[in-house]
C-alpha cells in the first residue's frame, strides 16, 4: 500500500542537516513530520552525528538517501555538495552544535554538510541545542550575531532540562516549532515571489 502524502510542505525539497547532540534524537521525529506534510527529505549527517543515531534510521523514515561522506565514490562525478546545495529548496540544520554554528557562521566548509550550506542558494533555518554555558558563551553569541546578520533563520534554543543536568536556555526547540519555523521559510519565499 502507497504512503499518502499531503500536506503543507507538499512537494518541497529539504536538505535535514543533524549534528552530533543528544538532541540528535529528535531530529528522527521532525524528519518523519515533515515527509508526513509532504516534503522530500534527504539527511546529511555529520560524523558526530552518527555516534548518537543511524543513518538507517532517516533512511527508513524519509524514503530517502542519507549522506554522510563527503569523499564516497560517486558512480560518475557528481560532488555531493553541489548536487545536494542544487536539489534543496530549504536546508534545517536541527539540531546545531556550538561547532557547526561556529563553522557556518566563519564560512568554514569541511565537511559534507559545511560545504552543502556554503554551497546553497535555498534559504537555511539553524535550531540549536547545546549546554546552557556554551549558549550564553560570547564566542557563541557572536557567531549567532553574525548568522543573523548574514541571513540565516535561526529558531531557539528553549529554556528547559537539559541532558547534562542543567536547567536553562540551551534546549533544541520542539519539532512543532521547528515545523512552524520551516513552513515559514516557504511563506517568506512565496511572499517574496509575488511581489
Amino acid at each position: 500500500m502507497k504512503r499518502q502524502r499531503a500536506g503543507r510542505l507538499e512537494g518541497r525539497r529539504i536538505i535535514l542537516g543533524v549534528t552530533g547532540c543528544i538532541a540528535a534524537y529528535k531530529a528522527c521525529d521532525l524528519a518523519s513530520r515533515l515527509v508526513r506534510a509532504g516534503a522530500a527529505v534527504r539527511t546529511v549527517m555529520t560524523g558526530a552525528a552518527r555516534e548518537f543515531v543511524a543513518p538507517l534510521t532517516f533512511r527508513v523514515l524519509t524514503g530517502e538517501p542519507v549522506f554522510t561522506d563527503m569523499f564516497e565514490t560517486p558512480r560518475e562525478f557528481d560532488p555531493a555538495h553541489v548536487r545536494l546545495a542544487d536539489w534543496a529548496e530549504a536546508v534545517v540544520i536541527a539540531p546545531a552544535t556550538a561547532n557547526s554554528i561556529g563553522k557556518i557562521a566563519a564560512g568554514l566548509a569541511d565537511d559534507l554538510l559545511s560545504c552543502t550550506v556554503m554551497a546553497t542558494e535555498a534559504p537555511v533555518l539553524i535550531a540549536p541545542a547545546m549546554n546552557a554555558r556554551m549558549w550564553a558563551n560570547a564566542a557563541v553569541r557572536a557567531n549567532v550575531r553574525r548568522l543573523e546578520m548574514l541571513g540565516y533563520r535561526l529558531v531557539g534554543p528553549d529554556r528547559g532540562y537539559l541532558a547534562c543536568g542543567w536547567e536553562g536556555i540551551g534546549r533544541l526547540s520542539a519539532v512543532e516549532e521547528i515545523m512552524e519555523a520551516v513552513e515559514a521559510l516557504f511563506a517568506r519565499r512565496a511572499r517574496r515571489r509575488g511581489k
